[in-house]
């Protein structure tokens, strides 16, 4: 079938519509339609009136699929848009709200999804024209797109939470025969809404995205998310921001929220949206919460005087009605806004900064701490993990990024690249599983694999911002633009190797050649954001005994410097276990090697790194010898540098491969042994501690004083020591040591604390 648009006249049309709809958001408040739903209830339709004579013979029930009656009650649809219209309305959004193959289904009339969403769109079409002509004002038509019955994140079975009833690819196809129909049947704008798991939001956008670029001329895109209660998050699990971030890659011209919840419910999540985005805000609430028949209470004054309050404040471009509410609604809505003006979009919201996200957002900014991808969910980097993986044990694999996440990881690495692995189906299945555990998904995922379908499956698990581990230039240009195409699309940020067609880059002028080269493939040619690219100049490793490796490490210090001069908005992440393989088994040595590398490669620029982040020693409590000997050896400073730190490796015997255990400090008084278990991130005794401390009445009367005394002396005193002597980026590794033991002290003292006055 043709596409929409293919002639100069109407790209200039389908953009003029754009540029009239942002005008008139600059003037005013503009105004979105009621229920659909509601309307169409108020009709009393029995089955007969559903079916009609176009359906008159079908085998299946038809009361109650709404989307129909476009072919069966096309006037009473119409004149439900027209009313509306009539009552003020600058949009009417199409009657398809359940427009997708996948909810049709259910009915049975699949196989007439694209003539129902491209007729739907011709009767508001025909109502816009209509009452535009009457009125000399424009009106427009949203595509209506809503969430289907399935759901990307969420397991329909308690028993099977990796399960999913569908998968990403069967809902891009739903989507992107629905909004074919729309657009061929005129819709001005495309609205993905009602959006309770972003997931399936991503497959919606993704169609659209595909269309765009090889069918349709653009339209604008607005994106409505849908709070589920007062927690503020989506069914899915997601914040507010966190949905935000998630959707934005698609550069919306309105986000904002609808239904669920009404205005006055929806106040506080609507002015979170308004603070995070540079694009405008749409809200259409429901008329209050449903009463216990599941009706609607609010009357149009009700719901017209919160959105007011809304206007008034500055909060909104876009405001409607969602369930309840009626033509009445939209008119009392329209004539409460009409005094005050629209809300001003910020210039800028986290300038130069990186977004990511999971359940919660995660904003990397100029003063943001180094960011620990943690490596444990690897199968080639974790032999235990690789071995939970390859025996099926998926959930007992899921403690162990549960324990990444605790140990201090901001961001979860996951990889499957195994031989004896299906890599796709090992993918999907762990992160489906991760979806699962609120404690995990929390954090952003980094999806790393050298096969970019496995890649590709891990995108189309993941309902937040993601990252991408890792393309590069090793297949050509046309290959790299694919992949990153592909990855932009996902809404993804992505890490790029220093690899091109002639091959890895050592030296560090070869490294800023392939960066740069990268870098400007992808900002000039794909439009991809500078925050979102993620430069790996190859941390190789050292003390292989080979004279031209001694040098690697410095390398990628002094790469890392000038690739952040030269790159704007770029960032810096390698995998840290690749500098001391030469020494695995030693681990004592390799974690202190680690250690004296981040501590200089953080200083010249490294923003992130897949480390093991609860295994990594402070730069001051390496043995001195041992720090002598991985400075000289990092440094190039000693030729006989390898000899000697294998010689040190040896002289541990057996604690080469775990560090000795002091614990001397065990002699300490309690206010000393607790702020080393609270610095060293030793929860073995903490609590044991902690108690002695209450017992001690002389000094500590009320339970209160010890969460005040030494379990808060850890910030007052050591952070700042701390924070002068490493320098503020490197605190990372005392604060994922720190805070779970504080809370774990604190607990142990909650009970005594709610039984005092």
């Amino acid at each position: 079938m043709p596409p929409t648009v293919s002639d100069e006249d109407c790209s200039a049309s389908v953009s003029g519509v754009a540029a009239a709809i942002r005008k008139t958001l600059g003037e005013r408040i503009m105004i979105f339609d009621g229920g659909m739903g509601t309307m169409i209830q108020a009709l009393h339709l029995d089955e007969d009136g559903f079916r009609g004579e176009m359906f008159k013979d079908h085998t299946k029930p038809l009361k109650g699929n709404n989307d129909l009656l476009v072919f069966t009650q096309p006037d009473a649809i119409y004149k439900i848009h027209r009313d509306y219209l009539e009552a003020g309305a600058d949009f009417v959004e199409t009657n398809t709200f359940s427009g997708t193959r996948v909810a049709q289904a259910d009915y049975g009339v699949e196989h007439l999804t694209y003539r129902l969403n491209k007729v739907a769109a011709e009767v508001a079409k025909r109502a816009t024209k209509d009452v535009s002509e009457a009125t000399g004002v424009p009106r427009y038509v949203a595509g209506a797109m809503g969430p289907t019955n399935r759901t990307l994140s969420i397991s329909p079975s308690v028993e099977q939470p990796d399960f999913r009833n569908i998968t990403f690819d069967e809902l891009v196809d739903a989507y992107s025969e629905q909004a074919r129909g729309l657009l061929d049947g005129g819709a001005d704008v495309l609205l993905v809404e009602t959006i309770f798991d972003t997931l399936n939001s991503k497959a919606a956008l993704y169609a659209i995205q595909l269309l765009f670029e090889n069918e349709y001329k653009p339209v604008p895109i607005f994106i409505s998310g849908t709070i589920v209660d007062k927690s503020g998050r989506t069914l899915s699990g997601q914040t507010g921001e966190a949905f935000v971030i998630s959707v934005s890659h698609t550069n919306p011209m309105c986000l904002g929220l609808n239904c669920a919840l009404g205005a006055t419910e929806m106040r506080p999540f609507i002015e979170a949206i308004g603070m995070c985005t540079l694009e405008y805000v749409i809200c259409y609430p429901n008329a209050g919460l449903p009463n216990t028949f599941g009706d609607y209470d609010e009357t149009p004054e009700m719901t017209s005087s919160h959105l007011a309050a809304f206007a008034r404040d500055g909060l909104v471009n876009i405001v409607g009605g969602c369930c309840g509410t009626t033509p009445a609604h939209i008119k009392a809505i329209a004539d409460a806004v009409r005094p005050y003006k629209p809300r001003v979009p910020p210039t800028e919201v986290h300038p130069h900064a990186q977004l990511l996200s999971g359940l919660e957002p995660m904003i990397l900014g100029k003063h943001t701490l180094f960011v620990n991808i943690g490596e444990r969910c690897n199968v080639a980097g974790s032999r235990k993990f690789a071995k939970l993986i390859t025996n099926g044990q998926y959930e007992e694999a899921l403690s162990i990024a549960k324990a990444q996440v605790e140990a201090g990881a901001q961001v979860l690495d996951i990889n499957m690249d195994e031989g004896m692995l299906d890599g796709v189906k090992a993918m999907t299945k762990f992160v489906n599983l991760i979806s699962s555990e609120p404690d995990i998904c929390r954090v952003p995922l980094c999806i790393d694999s050298s096969k970019f379908k496995v890649i590709e499956a891990g995108l189309k698990c993941t309902q937040g911002k993601c990252i991408v581990n890792s393309i590069s230039l090793k297949e050509g240009e046309e290959d790299f633009l694919e992949k990153a195409q592909t990855i932009k699309r996902h809404g993804a940020a992505v890490v790029i190797m220093a690899f091109d067609e002639v091959g890895q880059a050592v030296e560090v002028d070869r490294k800023l050649e392939i960066c740069s080269r990268s870098y400007n493939l992808l900002v000039e040619k794909l439009g991809f954001n500078p925050n979102d690219i993620i430069f790996d100049p190859n941390i190789l490793t050292i003390a292989t005994g080979m004279e031209e490796h001694n040098e690697y490490g410095i390398n990628f210090i002094k790469s890392t410097e000038l690739i952040k001069k030269s790159l704007p908005g770029c960032r810096i992440s390698g995998g840290l276990s690749n500098l001391s393989f030469s020494f695995r088994g030693k681990e004592k040595v390799r974690e202190a090697m680690h250690s004296v590398f981040l501590y200089h490669a953080i200083k010249a620029g490294m923003d992130m790194g897949i480390v093991n982040a609860g295994n990594l020693p402070l730069y001051d409590d390496i043995d001195p010898a041992l720090l002598r000997l991985c400075e000289d050896l990092l440094w190039n400073r000693d030729p006989a540098s390898t000899d000697k730190l294998l010689e040190y490796a040896q002289a541990l015997g057996k604690d080469a491969k775990k560090g000795v255990v002091d614990e001397s400090w065990r002699n300490n008084n309690v206010e000393e042994r607790l702020e080393y278990s609270l610095v060293k991130g030793i929860d073995k005794y903490v609590v044991a501690d902690t108690e002695e401390a209450r017992q001690n009445a002389e000094l500590y009367p009320r339970t209160l004083n010890v969460i005040e005394g030494p379990l808060m002396k850890v910030r007052s005193i050591d952070f700042i020591k701390l924070k002068l002597q490493l320098g503020i980026r490197y605190l990372p590794f005392l604060c994922f040591n720190i805070c779970p033991n504080i809370f774990c002290a604190v607990s142990a003292s909650q009970v005594h604390v709610t039984g005092e006055t």
